[in-house]
């Protein structure tokens, strides 16, 4: 009986400690408001034993984090970190670790929490208030071959921006309209650092299909976010190896299947269809993208309810680019 006693502690001892390292209720994806209004997506998952994540955080792409751990069933931190340069009073360079770390609390389906990372150009650090909700699974593939569409939506006129509007109103506006053609220039000036940004649909959109024309000069690049939260890459990537970056891409997430682009400066076309949380996308008539589950928010993205309508929004601080033909297609539900 002494015997069974032990091995019923001993057992009893190691599902504590396996509790400890697994709290189940933050495995899952969430979807993160950030103070300041912008967005983060966080997935926990485990990976061979060990608890592992993948984070969004405001801009740039979905990255591996460089550690987790949990405190106890309601408390993790995770962590983000890389290399840095820098220079003492004697000149020489010395390399350290920056790291970004967020502790993250936890109440049901609902995170809360802060980020602290060091300041870029200053002693101290940043700290941002961020606060989350689990999401749920994403629906089944849709059957696209049933699917019905509304009146057709035209976005732009070809003669001026109404319909349209900064994000950002105290941001310039680089769009103009030359020979029924939307253009976005971006031009900086000697001497000072122009703030281009992004324009906005005053609309908001559900499920659709979106039609549109666009040319990239050489080097350049931009996005069409489809309900201000997803985008799809709009980039000179004629000749590069397959990328989640290239054109067409659901940026960060979903690699295109082959390369359908042409050449910088070429007029190519982009079919989108967003139903149910899945994305396809059709590059100058090839298909790269087959009704694919669309997990989370992309950098950038304006909001982080993934079930809430959105505008279609073009990126203008980036590169310069052109669009036309812009055509919107609702989906009846």
């Amino acid at each position: 009986m002494k015997k069974l006693s032990v091995l019923f502690l001993s057992v009893m001892l190691a599902a504590l400690v396996v509790n400890a390292q697994k709290p189940d209720g933050f495995y899952g994806m969430w979807t993160i408001e950030i103070e300041g209004g912008s967005v983060g997506w966080l997935h926990v998952f485990d990976n061979g034993g060990f608890p592992d994540a993948e984070l969004l955080w405001r801009g740039g792409s979905v990255l591996p984090v460089q550690n987790l751990y949990f405190l106890d069933d309601d408390n993790m931190v995770v962590m983000r970190a890389g290399e840095v340069t820098r220079k003492g009073k004697d000149e020489k360079e010395r390399k350290m670790i920056s790291t970004h770390v967020f502790e993250i609390t936890r109440s049901g389906d609902r995170i809360s929490g802060k980020s602290i990372e060091q300041a870029r150009n200053r002693p101290g650090v940043n700290v941002m208030k961020f606060y989350g909700w689990k999401l749920p699974p994403v629906p089944a593939k849709p059957d696209l071959s049933k699917v019905k569409y509304g009146k057709p939506v035209k976005l732009f006129n070809g003669k001026d921006l109404s319909g349209w509007k900064l994000i950002n109103p105290n941001q310039v506006n680089g769009f103009k309209v030359e020979k029924g053609i939307l253009v976005n220039d971006p031009v900086q000036k000697q001497g000072e650092r122009v703030s281009y940004g992004n324009i906005r649909t005053e609309q908001e959109f559900e499920d659709f299909n979106l039609t549109l024309e666009v040319n990239v000069p050489q080097g350049s690049n931009s996005g069409v976010y489809l309900r201000g939260m997803y985008e799809i890459q709009v980039m000179d990537s004629y000749g590069k190896p397959l990328d989640s970056h290239n054109m067409g891409a659901l940026y960060s997430r979903i690699t295109p299947s082959q390369a359908a682009e042409k050449p910088a400066g070429e007029w190519q076309t982009m079919d989108i269809t967003l139903v149910d949380r899945h994305v396809t996308v059709k590059l100058n008539g090839t298909t790269i993208i087959d009704n694919q589950p669309v997990y989370g928010p992309t950098g950038g993205a304006m909001g982080a309810d993934v079930h809430k309508k959105g505008p279609i929004y073009l990126q203008g601080d980036h590169g310069k680019v052109s669009y036309r033909n812009m055509v919107l297609t609702p989906v009846i539900k």
